[in-house]
């Protein structure tokens, strides 16, 4: 198992629900081992098994809810 680390930058948080919401969601991809978002800086930090997950796929769980999410 290859565990990789993504920093997001994540636009359209306003709260610690959002934050909730965000780490939640992440949480669900398969492959991912940890999820911790920062409403402060506005970054989402991710460490998942690359051999299950995908930045892409990262990202997209993030923008199903609402938000925007890009690679730092």
């Amino acid at each position: 198992m290859a565990t990789s680390t993504l920093e997001l930058t994540v636009e359209g948080m306003s709260c610690d629900s959002c934050v909730r919401s965000i780490e939640k969601k992440l949480s669900t991809v398969a492959g991912v081992a940890s999820a911790h978002v920062n409403l402060a800086t506005g970054k989402a930090i991710v460490e998942f098994d690359d051999a299950r997950a995908h930045a892409d796929e990262l990202i997209g769980a993030v923008e199903q809810i609402g938000y925007h999410a890009t690679r730092t």
